[in-house]
């Protein structure tokens, strides 16, 4: 008897592992204010995708969140003094999906999709890596710009870049675009120093494509000169050396971390 009733126990839980895609795990005490675990963010995942298949859909997350509960709930919950049970916790998901952006709020409990709203307004959400590696890539292997960088006598192969916003200027509607900026890192770490000007290249994030790109003028990238700041590069004679300081508490320090609490 005990035999079948472990093998039923089994069977049940292998189905729910299958349906939600999400691997099974025990349950633990959780404070509602506690951020989403590792699971909880798969889950939101899975349940996205199962609404927007990618086969139908292009679809990034920009960004996945405890929603969290009313101030008033939380008190509430805490004067109970719980020990084992938690509230229902709600997770809050910004996805770009076929270029618009929507806001999605799930209940981590049922694993359903509360709501899911288009966001219509002003601002976009925050770039993410991946598109920002694409747009970069995207610059590196554009016929026009590695004619610049020849004209210029540099090497493509020691030419970085990296991408920053073009913030919104009072338009009716703009575009989710960046700007890139390309430098030198040949014969020194710090490529900051180095950038590659006269030229504007600006990468549309929806389209996935050089936009817009003009060379207006040659300007000789700075030397590498002064330019090294790693400590086993330099040389002396040093700059003065500071003072030393020292702090002591001898009743031990004046905060105290439990789990993801500080007081």
């Amino acid at each position: 008897m005990v035999s079948t009733m472990k093998l039923v126990l089994f069977s049940a839980l292998l189905l729910f592992s299958l349906q939600t895609g999400v691997s099974v795990t025990p349950l633990r005490f959780q404070h509602p204010l506690d951020p989403l675990t590792k699971e909880e963010i798969t889950l939101v995942q899975t349940i996205v995708h199962r609404k927007y298949p990618t086969s139908n859909n292009t679809l990034s997350f920009n960004y996945i969140g405890l929603d969290d509960p009313h101030k008033d709930t939380i008190l509430k919950w805490e004067s109970t003094k719980p020990t084992t049970t938690t509230l229902p916790r709600k997770a809050f998901a910004i996805a770009i999906i076929n270029t618009q952006t929507h806001q999605i709020l799930i209940d981590l409990q049922t694993k359903t999709v509360l709501s899911d709203n288009i966001h219509n307004g002003n601002g976009f959400p925050t770039l993410s890596g991946d598109k920002l590696a694409v747009a970069i890539d995207l610059t590196l292997k554009y016929g026009p710009f590695k004619d610049s960088i020849k004209k210029r006598g540099l090497n493509l192969s020691e030419v970085v870049c990296s991408t920053f916003t073009l913030g919104w200027f009072g338009e009716t509607q703009s575009r989710r675009t960046v700007r890139v900026e390309c430098f030198m890192k040949e014969s020194t770490p710090n490529i900051w120093v180095r950038p590659i000007t006269g030229l504007t290249i600006v990468v549309d994030l929806d389209l996935m494509k050089i936009v817009e790109y003009h060379d207006r003028a040659i300007v000789p990238v700075p030397t590498t000169d002064n330019t090294e700041y790693r400590l086993s590069h330099l040389n002396p004679p040093f700059g003065p050396k500071q003072h030393s300081l020292a702090t002591h508490q001898p009743q031990g320090p004046g905060f105290q971390i439990n789990g993801y609490s500080v007081r």
